[in-house]
């Protein structure tokens, strides 16, 4: 079902702005009665449409609507012109969320709104939040409660509230989707189960809710299972339950899903006590307010670091406006003490030990490590700690190359998994779930299955696929029911909060998986399952007695969230942690974690963890809303069109890879396509955050166009770039105005085209087309991974190579030989083997086309050649590609097939006992 708006608050926002439009209007034409008549129609009209839509808000919420409606019955249509201005101007500047006073009488009086300003800078700031209430009650019910917490309400608080109340079980969670300021939910037995409230408006936006299926569930069951829901979509929130029944009747599963349950509403300040302690609990920072704690004592310095306490900066004559511009907090919380209120990281027991595990309950995950230099060290201290020498590890060939570096360092064997390539944008897709379980079937079938202990992937990738997790999951989980998956959500750390995006993180699936196979029904299916398959045939569910649940995520926090560069998480979620694996974890953490770790990283860690537990839902929905926009005018607007194209889905994704996702998420013709049904179901989807831009029709390479034209005109930075695309993403940090700036240099950029296009001759035009056509169809074609030499495969002719022994040869420079790219081709056409020492990693794309003990191919090397980048590391030009001599590999051969032979003689000893 589509819409005209991306999600409710375009919609909600735009009638508003229509309303002071037309009220506005109305106050100008009054003497025309014919007009006025019709313009008061339209008016009525949009006045109902957003009755529809506030009464899942407080502010301005359906009482206010109700009562323009009447004003506008009554004729004050001046009155009713200046009361919607100040609405929208409230709406537009959320100032009414930091300042709530302006809701008051003051508001309802009429007072203009310049005069409220200027009392706002004398009154301190408040956070006012909301709280859905529910219960089927009457209006003057309503009245009294909301007048009951009104009077609880500390003046001096920084914390105030109002209730947004609902009546049934579907007005709740439309509610809940609706209204980000939601940060509580208190349930009454027995709400209604239907809403009687939904338009034709809003019911694009709440298939999440229209889908669930009500009606064999009774009054009892409606409360829990409401509670249930809203915490599977919005589980930060504080959850509490006002029952009538017995509390000793209650089920276990209901006294789980809730915070705290209440009787009979027997008494309203333990509700609103209870709510503010909730609110308390998550603005909590442990580590934070320790390290500020700290700051303000006087402290004298016996120890390490002359900057501490800012002493040897503001003391110079020479630095002391490095310390001007950060500013003397940075140097007050600038230490080595371990002690005095703060923690150590390497084996934390206060602050940041508790920091640790509200971030663990934040992001959902069992355990949760803080890391202050990247996810790069993040990746090696997971694989460090689970994978051992000769383990087979199964791994996106396009991953970060810290992946491949940490596989040296552990000496484990990767077995290389393609993506599909897509070859128009110079870009690599994401690995099938076909290719993972032909390469598991291989393996099994060499009988090496035993020795492949993990599967990793990139999810989302640099532009924006993103996997089915749990299909991907259960498939290998059917195949190795003991598979450890290592998600590297390096550029997805806020998929965490927002329902659409968090089914298909590590955690989150994690979490669903492991009460799933734990089930009576699931069991039951099972049995099913193994009944009905032939002879020889592979189960393609999970052993539920076998399964176990191991699964890590490395996120890059710094990259999507608020947090200081280099701060990333480790998420645990493994039923065998505690009893295999912490201890190894401790030593390989202790291996990668410096001594000295910067505490205002670990600061940040723990005030975004705040933020995405208070405002994450809000700032990711509106995040991906700005990357809407972004997309919707690049295609809507003709200038901008003629030259740029932003890739949609059809254009990344092949079709047999989304069976119920649409083309794209936008069109001119039919608006927005919703995509909560893809994002559930297919294979991969694309996250609309990554924007890749295509230039190609504009005659410009990515890299000019990122640097000459976005970065030294317009100081645009951008993610990075292919041979005719630059990559751009929203954040949680992305606001209105710099996608403004952003397409407004757009419109530069292609208003300067159309000038110089029109002042080319005709060879030059030719020549300038015969650019464009080159950049759009003469891209390289995009090489497989080849395969490993028989000197360094893991076991001959199976999955595996042996890249840490590769690696460590090219110590022996005796052993290296150089080959000019050049001469490559003429090499390889003399059946001359060229193996790679090392890996090879061209910026962009910016992962390894050659590592350590690689085949060099044919495609290879026409890729290399065809490439037009500034950037490889691993390459040297004046020297050429690094090899190893035919020596070096005539010695590996030797003891290859030594090791084999033994391989073969173990093999038969195991099969006589």
């Amino acid at each position: 079902m589509n819409s005209k708006h991306y999600n409710i608050n375009q919609l909600r926002i735009d009638l508003w702005n229509e309303l002071k439009e037309k009220s506005n209007l109305i106050t100008r034409i009054q003497s025309n009665e014919t007009l006025l008549d019709e313009r008061l129609s339209e008016l009525n009209e949009i006045l109902q449409n957003l009755l529809s839509i506030e009464q899942y808000f407080s502010f301005p919420g359906s009482t206010l609507v109700r009562r323009i409606i009447k004003s506008v019955k009554k004729g004050e249509l001046k009155a009713v012109s200046n009361q919607v201005a100040e609405i929208v101007q409230l709406l537009v500047s959320d100032n009414y969320r930091t300042h709530p006073e302006m809701l008051g009488e003051n508001f309802n009086a009429g007072i203009p709104l310049d005069s409220k300003k200027d009392k706002l800078s004398s009154s301190s700031k408040k956070n006012y939040f909301e709280v859905l209430y529910v219960e089927d009650m009457s209006a003057n019910e309503e009245m009294v409660l909301k007048n009951k917490i009104k009077e609880l309400i500390n003046p001096n608080s920084s914390l105030t509230y109002d209730l947004v109340v609902q009546r049934s079980f579907q007005d709740a969670l439309i509610c809940l989707f609706f209204n980000y300021n939601i940060q509580a939910a208190c349930i009454r037995y027995a709400p209604l189960h239907s809403s009687t409230n939904i338009t034709k408006h809003i019911k694009p936006f709440i298939q999440n809710v229209l889908k669930i299926d009500l009606s064999d569930v009774t009054d009892a069951e409606i409360g829990p299972l409401l509670g249930k829901y809203i915490h599977q979509f919005r589980p930060e929130l504080d959850i509490y339950y006002i029952t009538d029944t017995s509390l000793t009747h209650l089920k276990d599963s209901t006294l789980k899903a809730f915070r705290r349950i209440f009787y009979r509403m027997e008494d309203v300040q333990e509700l609103h006590l209870t709510i503010i302690s909730g609110i308390n609990e998550r603005f909590e920072t442990p580590f934070y307010t320790a390290l500020t704690e700290y700051s303000k004592k006087p402290t004298s310095v016996f120890h390490a670091m002359p900057i501490s306490r800012g002493n040897s900066v503001f003391k110079s004559r020479w630095i002391a406006d490095f310390g001007e511009f950060y500013g003397r907090n940075v140097f007050l919380a600038e230490t080595s003490a371990t002690n005095g209120g703060l923690d150590s990281l390497l084996q934390p027991k206060g602050p940041l030990k508790k920091a640790q595990e509200k971030a663990a309950k934040a992001y959902g995950a069992e355990h949760t490590f803080f890391v202050t230099n990247g996810t790069s060290t993040a990746n090696k201290i997971v694989q460090q700690a689970l994978i051992k020498p000769g383990d087979v590890v199964l791994v996106d060939r396009d991953c970060h190359k810290s992946h491949h570096y940490g596989l040296v360092l552990a000496g484990a064997f990767p077995a290389y998994l393609d993506s599909y390539p897509i070859e128009e944008y110079s870009m690599y897709g994401a690995v099938p779930l076909r290719v993972i379980k032909e390469k598991l079937i291989a393996l099994k079938t060499a009988g090496r299955l035993d020795k492949v202990k993990m599967l990793l992937l990139t999810n989302c990738t640099f532009d924006g696929l993103v996997y089915n997790v749990e299909k991907v999951m259960e498939t290998v989980l059917a195949i190795k029911p003991d598979m450890v998956f290592l998600w590297d959500e390096a550029w997805f750390a806020f998929a965490s909060f927002t329902y659409t995006y968090k089914q298909r993180t590590g955690m989150y699936v994690a979490q669903k998986l492991f009460h799933k196979y734990r089930s009576e029904e699931y069991k039951a299916k099972y049995k099913e399952h193994i009944a009905g398959l032939k002879p020889n045939e592979m189960p393609s569910m999970p052993d539920p007695d076998k399964v176990k649940i191991r699964v890590y995520a490395t996120q890059s926090t710094h990259k999507t969230l608020s947090c200081f560069r280099q701060g990333s998480m480790i998420q645990i979620w493994d039923e065998e942690y505690s009893r295999r694996v912490a201890d190894n974890f401790q030593e390989s953490y202790m291996t990668h974690t410096t001594t000295s770790p910067n505490y205002q990283i670990l600061a940040s860690m723990d005030a975004g963890r705040r933020q995405v537990e208070l405002e994450g839902y809000e700032l990711v929905e509106k995040s991906i809303e700005m990357a809407m926009i972004v997309r919707s005018t690049v295609q809507n607007h003709p200038k901008l069109s003629k030259y740029f194209h932003i890739l949609t889905v059809k254009d990344t994704i092949p079709e047999e890879y989304r069976e119920c996702g649409p083309n794209e998420y936008y069109t001119v013709e039919d608006g927005w396509a919703r995509m909560e049904e893809a994002w559930e179901k297919d294979e991969f989807v694309l996250d609309p955050t990554k924007i890749t831009l295509s230039v190609g029709k504009a005659g410009i390479t990515g890299d000019a166009f990122k640097n000459a034209y976005l970065m030294d005109r317009f100081n645009i930075q951008v993610n990075k770039t292919s041979r005719n695309t630059v990559l751009l993403m929203t954040n949680i940090g992305t606001t209105r105005g710099s996608v403004t700036f952003l397409i407004n240099a757009l419109l530069q950029i292609a208003d300067e085209l159309d000038e110089s296009n029109r002042s080319l001759n005709k060879r030059e035009s030719e020549i300038s087309q015969k650019q464009i056509l080159s950049l759009i169809n003469d891209v390289p074609p995009l090489p497989d991974f080849s395969y490993f030499h028989r000197s360094f495969q893991a076991s001959p002719g199976v999955p595996g190579g042996n890249i840490r022994e590769a690696f460590f040869l090219a110590y022996e420079e005796e052993l290296c030989d150089y080959v000019p790219l050049s001469q490559c081709l003429n090499e390889l056409a003399k059946k001359r083997e060229l193996v790679s020492t090392s890996f090879v990693i061209p910026y962009p794309p910016g992962f390894p086309i050659l590592v350590p003990g690689q085949v060099v191919s044919e495609e290879i090397i026409r890729f290399m050649i065809a490439l037009d980048v500034k950037e490889i590391h691993g390459y040297r030009v004046e020297l050429g590609l690094k090899v190893f001599t035919e020596e070096a590999l005539n010695r590996k051969n030797t003891i290859s097939a030594m090791g084999a032979m033994m391989q073969l003689n173990e093999s038969k000893a195991k099969t006589k006992k």
